[in-house]
């Protein structure tokens, strides 16, 4: 890691059973059961936790970005994030969709923020290269 880094914040999570067991952060402010995707016992699952904090990230970039453009972003904006795990001949695989709604924008504007939020979003970051990503006006 570079030393002239700023770490703003670490999220700290003990896991224990994998897709099957439970997972608490260090605060206790995240304990969850865990799950198997498609299975029926209690419990989310690494696909919906990684949906749930791409979503919230990429909307904190788009308003970021809402900033820079001097737009308000509205009060309902919303990301449906769909994260597939997937398999093929070479194995296990994430993809994703990321389908914005963002009311009242007109769509040149709203490619602008998720275009802008896409580059900036440390999740989006993070994925690209390395999975297939799908980002939608809806």
């Amino acid at each position: 890691m570079n030393s002239s880094t700023k770490v703003l914040y670490t999220g700290k999570t003990h896991t224990t059973g994998g897709r099957d067991g439970a997972s608490r952060s260090s605060d206790g402010r995240l304990d969850v059961k865990l799950g198997s995707p498609g299975a029926s016992a209690t419990g989310t699952n690494p696909e919906q936790m990684l949906a749930a904090g791409w979503s919230a990230c990429f909307i904190g970039a788009m308003g970021l970005a809402a900033k820079k453009l001097q737009v308000a972003l509205p009060a309902d904006t919303a990301v449906d994030a769909e994260i597939d795990l997937a398999m093929n001949d070479s194995g296990y695989f994430l993809q994703a969709r990321l389908n914005v709604s963002l009311p009242g924008i007109d769509r040149e504007t709203a490619q602008a923020l998720t275009d802008a939020a896409h580059q900036t979003c440390p999740y989006s970051k993070a994925t690209r290269g390395n999975i297939d990503v799908v980002i939608a006006i809806v």
